[in-house]
């Protein structure tokens, strides 16, 4: 007998396009016939997050209060799946024409297992798979994609999936040399939380027309991964990750 499965969608990304992330989602979601998703903006009803067997957000510059951060945390104690896509660990400061990304949510950043410290402009990488052998992304071939290369600070060494080379330093960002130094950058990880676990995905940046508004009036659209079915069939396993468990 089915049952149902309880999903709880975050989405609300600043300088990114929302809308169009939000229906790409909802559309995979509704691949699932057992699926039952809550959609939201941010993380106040922590109460129905509570209640849901997969969380899945995609936010660039929201942070949930210390009280909803407690309530994260509890979810995935207690066995909650938390799948993050691109920004969720990243909260931006402008100052003096530069990007800052102050350690203003310490716990928000542990319980995700990463937090974001810079990016160089939209570029063209290569993905390699870290654990072939893995269920999320076994048989999946090394992959060139288009996206936003991120540069994150990791905690408690989530076991890395996939991983890029990228080494372009981040000139819009006050900290530009950030990760320039490492061999490689996480792409895609697991992170345990108690009996839970954090499934993060660094992909998959987007802008619509008046998402960089007030930095530009009009920005030249840009879906980068969502252009490539590597990144959709990604995100299909990292689904299935979080409803069969």
């Amino acid at each position: 007998m089915s049952e149902r499965i309880d999903v709880y969608l975050v989405c609300n990304a600043k300088y990114h396009d929302t809308n169009f992330a939000r229906l790409e989602l909802l559309k995979l979601l509704a691949e699932q016939e057992d699926v039952w998703v809550r959609v939201s903006d941010s993380y106040r009803d922590i109460d129905a997050i509570s209640r849901s067997k997969l969380l899945i957000t995609y936010t660039c510059d929201l942070c949930p209060t210390d009280a909803e951060q407690d309530g994260l945390e509890a979810f995935l104690k207690q066995g909650g799946r938390w799948l993050a896509l691109h920004g969720t660990n990243a909260l931006v400061e402008l100052k003096n024409g530069k990007a800052s990304t102050p350690d203003k949510a310490p716990k928000l950043m542990q319980l995700l297992g990463s937090r974001f410290v810079a990016h160089p402009a939209v570029q063209t990488f290569n993905v390699s798979v870290s654990e072939p052998e893995h269920p999320l992304v076994q048989g999946l071939e090394n992959f060139e994609i288009e996206d936003e290369p991120y540069y994150c600070e990791f905690f408690n060494e989530p076991t890395v999936l996939l991983e890029a080379d990228y080494t372009t330093p981040s000139s819009g960002y006050e900290r530009s040399s950030f990760g320039t130094d490492r061999d490689s950058q996480p792409q895609m990880y697991l992170h345990s939380v108690g009996d839970g676990e954090v499934l993060y995905l660094m992909l998959g940046h987007c802008t619509g027309k008046y998402d960089m508004q007030p930095l530009m009036d009009i920005a030249p659209i840009s879906r980068c991964a969502w252009n490539y079915p590597v990144f959709y069939d990604l995100l299909r396993r990292s689904i299935a990750w979080g409803i069969r468990s």
